[in-house]
């Protein structure tokens, strides 16, 4: 297990949720985890919440912004928010259950 670092307030307004979809899923089996973050987060900072959080070693972030789509409710346009997604790598034997909570 990683070094056990002090769990601090804002790394629960980095890592906001766990992204739980099939492709998230088949992500797993290569010891990758898929979260959504907050859209003003670094690399670092997603690295450090995650090992502050799941007490894990992180080999690797990757971060995906997906763009607020322009839709259409009763005439009126609207846009959907833009959505952070980081895509976490976890040392060999690591593993992180995102279906119990925090």
């Amino acid at each position: 297990m990683a070094k056990k670092q002090e769990i601090d307030a804002r790394h629960y307004d980095v890592i906001l949720a766990p992204h739980i979809t099939e492709k998230s899923t088949l992500a797993s089996e290569n010891n990758a985890v898929v979260f959504k973050v907050a859209n003003d987060s670094t690399k670092p900072q997603i690295r450090e919440a995650v090992e502050a959080l799941f007490d894990v070693k992180v080999t690797a972030v990757n971060t995906i912004v997906t763009k607020g789509k322009t839709k259409r409710w009763r005439g009126k346009p609207y846009k959907r928010t833009d959505v952070k997604k980081a895509i976490v790598t976890l040392k060999d034997g690591d593993s992180i259950d995102v279906t119990s909570g925090i």
